[in-house]
């Protein structure tokens, strides 16, 4: 069994402990079930008791799934891998964004992972930057306003084939911001 990531977060959400979740994982029998239909049953039991139910639903049947082994942490449904990195800002949504596109379209090592064009867009929420990596991979670079004025910026590095892989991500998306921030 893997120890499932954010499970004590989990239990502060839902009001319930993680022993409690596995007996309810037992009596509806979720070893034998899908995602989907774990989280369904799920979605049903926390719904009226928590905020973001379906949201919490999703995040108790991964754990649950992790915790039987089905994935590790990092890993989709589809057997694939994604990382995030983030780091805040003092600069606006707007502001942070031109500057992370000037500072990729220079920065070695972002140039070293991007394999295609590169697209832009956005809404008053949030301004998201996309593209491919060599091996296939996504990439998605979001800031996103915070309430203070201020945004964050937030890496996703989806569809990776291995933990391995995912791992060394996480460490390069990061070092990769923690860079890009010190330079604002």
């Amino acid at each position: 069994m893997t120890k499932p990531s954010k499970t004590d977060v989990i239990v502060r959400a839902t009001n319930r402990s993680w022993d409690e979740w596995m007996q309810y994982m037992d009596s509806i029998d979720a070893k034998n079930l899908s995602h989907y239909e774990i989280a369904t049953l799920l979605l049903d039991e926390l719904d009226g008791q928590i905020d973001n139910h379906a949201w919490w639903a999703q995040s108790v049947t991964v754990a649950y799934e992790q915790y039987i082994g089905r994935r590790l942490p990092g890993q989709r449904s589809d057997g694939t891998f994604e990382t995030s990195a983030s780091k805040s800002t003092q600069l606006g949504m707007q502001e942070l964004m031109d500057k992370w596109i000037a500072f990729a379209d220079e920065d070695e090592e972002v140039q070293a992972i991007v394999a295609e064009d590169v697209r832009s867009s956005g809404t008053e929420k949030r301004i998201t930057w996309r593209t491919r990596a060599d091996d296939g991979s996504s990439i998605r670079v979001t800031s996103e306003p915070k309430k203070n004025g201020t945004a964050l910026i937030i890496v996703n590095h989806m569809e990776l084939q291995t933990h391995e892989l995912n791992t060394e991500a996480k460490e390069k998306w990061s070092s990769i911001l923690e860079r890009f921030v010190e330079g604002l």
